[in-house]
C-alpha cells in the first residue's frame, strides 16, 4: 500500500505530454519555417517586410499557448488525483457469516400457515434481510438434493431478487435430505476469512426421516457454527399438495415436527423459534447471532484509510489562472500552428 506522495488516477499523466506534440507537429511539417521557405522566392532585404506580420503575432500566439498549457497541465494534474495524507478510520468487520438453509420439499406447500409454509419462509428471509442490512448471508435450497442458491454475500437485493424464483416445482424428486445441507453450508463457510464467527439457519416444518442429524449438527457446533432453527407451519398441518398425475394416491397430511427441530437447534447449540406474523421470531434469533459474534466483531475492527483528495486545490488555481487570463483580455480559443 503506498503511503506518500501518489496519484489515484496515474493513467491521466500521459495527457502531459499533449501539449508538447501539438507544438513539435506543426515544426516538424514545416521544416525551417515560414521564412525559410519563403527566402526561395523572394531577394533577402526584401524579407523583414514580407514577415514582420507574422513576427508581430508570434509573441502573443506564445503567450496563449503558454495559458493553455498551464491550464491544461492543471486540469491533468486535477484529474490524476494527487494525494499525500491521510486519515485512519475504524471500520468493524460484520461479526457473522449467516447461511440459511431453505426447504424446499413438497410440504412446504401446505397451507396450514399463510401463504403457505413457503410463502411464510420466504417472508421471514426478506424481515432478516430488511432488519439487518449489510449482513453477509448465504442462501442453500433443500430437498432431494440442496443447491447453492446463492454464496455469502453482503448483497442483500440479490438475495431479494432470488426469492419469488424458489418454488417446490424445482424439485423433481421427493425427500428432505438435510444433511446435505449442512456439507454444502460447511464448505461456504470455510471460504471465510480466518476468525469471521459463522451459523446456520435452518427454515423448515422438520419433515424429513434422515438420521444423525443431531449429530451433525453437533459437527457443525464443534467446528464453530452454531445452528439455529426457524419453523414453518402449525402442529395441526394440512394436506400435501401433489403433483398433477392420472390416479395418484389421496394427500398426505404433514405437521410441524416441533420436538424434532428443537432438538435439532440443541444439538446446533443455537435457538428454535416458530415462524409467526410478529418479527419476534427473526429478532430473538438474530439477537443470539450478535452476541455470539460481538467478542469477534470488536477484534475484527481494522483501521481503513481515507485519503485526502487534493485535486480541488489544483482545480481552484486553474479558475484563478482563467480569472487572471480573461482580465489581461486575453481571449481563450483555440491556438493556431504555431
Amino acid at each position: 500500500m503506498t503511503d506518500g506522495f501518489h496519484f489515484a488516477e496515474p493513467l491521466w499523466l500521459w495527457a502531459l505530454f499533449l501539449p508538447l506534440l501539438l507544438w513539435l507537429l506543426p515544426r516538424m511539417r514545416h521544416g525551417e519555417g515560414d521564412e525559410s521557405r519563403i527566402a526561395a522566392y523572394a531577394d533577402p532585404h526584401l524579407l523583414p517586410y514580407l514577415v514582420l506580420g507574422r513576427r508581430d503575432r508570434r509573441p502573443s500566439q506564445r503567450r496563449r499557448y503558454l495559458w493553455w498549457t498551464l491550464l491544461w497541465v492543471l486540469a491533468i494534474l486535477a484529474m490524476a488525483g494527487p494525494r499525500w495524507d491521510f486519515t485512519e478510520i475504524a471500520v468493524a468487520r460484520p461479526g457473522t457469516n449467516l447461511v440459511i438453509l431453505l426447504d424446499l420439499s413438497r410440504s412446504m406447500d401446505v397451507v396450514d400457515d399463510r401463504p403457505s409454509r413457503l410463502g411464510r419462509a420466504r417472508q421471514e428471509i426478506e424481515d432478516l434481510l430488511d432488519t439487518n442490512p449489510g449482513v453477509k448471508v448465504g442462501l442453500i435450497a433443500f430437498a432431494s438434493v440442496a443447491h447453492v442458491v446463492a454464496p455469502i454475500t453482503e448483497d442483500s437485493d440479490t438475495l431479494r431478487h432470488l426469492l419469488p424464483s424458489l418454488s417446490t416445482d424445482l424439485v423433481r424428486f421427493p425427500g428432505s435430505r438435510l444433511s446435505q445441507g449442512f456439507a454444502r453450508a460447511g464448505r461456504l463457510l470455510e471460504g471465510q476469512p480466518a476468525g469471521e464467527p459463522g451459523a446456520l439457519l435452518v427454515i423448515s416444518d422438520g419433515d424429513f426421516v434422515e438420521e444423525g442429524l443431531e449429530a451433525e449438527a453437533t459437527a457443525m457446533r464443534e467446528a464453530g457454527a452454531r445452528v439455529h432453527v426457524l419453523g414453518v407451519g402449525t402442529p395441526g398441518g394440512g394436506p400435501v399438495p401433489l403433483m398433477p398425475m392420472a390416479g395418484g394416491p389421496a394427500p398426505v397430511m404433514s405437521r410441524l415436527e416441533e420436538e424434532k427441530l428443537e432438538r435439532l437447534a440443541s444439538a446446533g447449540g443455537g435457538l428454535y423459534q416458530r415462524a409467526d406474523f410478529r418479527e419476534s421470531d427473526t429478532s430473538a434469533i438474530w439477537d443470539r447471532l450478535l452476541a455470539d459474534a460481538e467478542p469477534a466483531a470488536a477484534e475484527g475492527d481494522v483501521a481503513r484509510r481515507v485519503w485526502n483528495e487534493r485535486y480541488p486545490w489544483l482545480v481552484a488555481l486553474a479558475m484563478l489562472v482563467l480569472l487572471v487570463w480573461f482580465r489581461r483580455g486575453a481571449e481563450p480559443r483555440r491556438l493556431a500552428d504555431g
